[in-house]
């Protein structure tokens, strides 16, 4: 029998300190098998992307993930995440992806902000779920005290004011934000530099999720050439990440993040170092939230049998 799991049934399922283990643990140990994130252009606004396969070494599950992307809907993400069991293949659950994806990719988003960004005021440019739920994320690791926010749709901004139990100052631009914030997070749809190195001070870290596909842009080259720059994979950052996306190539970045977690690389060098962190978002981490969620949701949800 094979679980279905909805939005609701995750956020039931979920628990963070759980999540944030398998999570820290993925990145420590993810196995070595090319992640495979395979994207085409659709008629019209859309695009269709697949990830696999998740795995993350100890579970004896793995993911397959099938996406749409439509950037004026919403959610702009529907889809489906498919949990399998390793060692037969059934199918053990279907997730909600836009739930997963956004969950998975705040509080990976989170794990490595929290590593290596200084503390201050945490900035947020794109008021949307996976800001929502890095700075949910970021929550449970460190205080956050204060946040200021801006978005392109006031109504997005003042909504995002109310979810947060933080108090929230809401900018009219990127650069007010930059300007104010210690800790920065861009989760937008931009294909066009929002900040650039004219923007920069002196021990900024700022995380990068919106470019996670061709084209996509949040921070321009010279930003990133003047920063110290760890992304989750060299190959997908310099192919269709915030490296490729401006032009630069795969040795801009200094490290990944599983290699400043195993202590190859340094995290931060020092209180004046500029930091980004530039991720495309991995297959495995879809896993680390539906493992657990599966593990939590067993006897209670429902469930269909694709084979009868």
């Amino acid at each position: 029998m094979t679980l279905l799991l909805t939005r609701s049934d995750i956020l039931r399922s979920l628990q963070l300190p759980a999540v944030l283990d398998v999570l820290r643990a993925g990145f420590r140990e993810s196995a070595d098998i090319e992640p495979l994130r395979i994207r085409t252009d659709l008629p019209g606004p859309g695009t269709a992307t697949a990830l696999l396969p998740g795995l993350i070494p100890g579970i004896p599950a793995y993911t397959v993930k099938v996406n749409a992307k439509f950037p004026g809907a919403s959610p702009a993400l529907r889809g489906i995440v498919c949990l399998h069991d390793l060692t037969d293949g059934s199918l053990l659950a279907v997730l909600d992806s836009s739930t997963v994806t956004a969950w998975r990719t705040g509080l990976a988003a989170a794990l490595a902000t929290d590593v290596l960004a200084g503390t201050g005021v945490v900035g947020v440019i794109g008021a949307g779920s996976q800001a929502a739920m890095t700075v949910t994320g970021l929550a449970a690791l460190r205080a956050v005290d204060r946040l200021v926010v801006h978005d392109l749709d006031p109504e997005r901004a003042a909504e995002f004011l109310v979810q947060q139990d933080i108090p929230v100052t809401v900018a009219s631009t990127p650069q007010e934000v930059a300007a104010e914030a210690d800790v920065i997070v861009l989760a937008t749809w931009s294909r066009e530099p929002l900040l650039t190195a004219r923007d920069l001070r002196p021990g900024l870290h700022l995380t990068t999720l919106g470019a996670d596909e061709p084209g996509k842009i949040e921070l321009s080259a010279d930003l990133l050439t003047a920063a110290r720059v760890v992304v989750d994979d060299r190959t997908l950052a310099a192919e269709m990440g915030a490296l490729g996306n401006v032009g630069l190539p795969t040795d801009a970045a200094t490290a990944t993040f599983k290699e400043v977690l195993t202590g190859v690389a340094p995290g931060r060098r020092s209180a004046d170092e500029v930091t980004v962190y530039a991720p495309v978002g991995l297959p495995w981490q879809d896993l680390a939230i539906a493992w657990p969620v599966y593990r939590s949701a067993v006897g209670r949800g429902r469930t269909i049998d694709f084979l009868s």
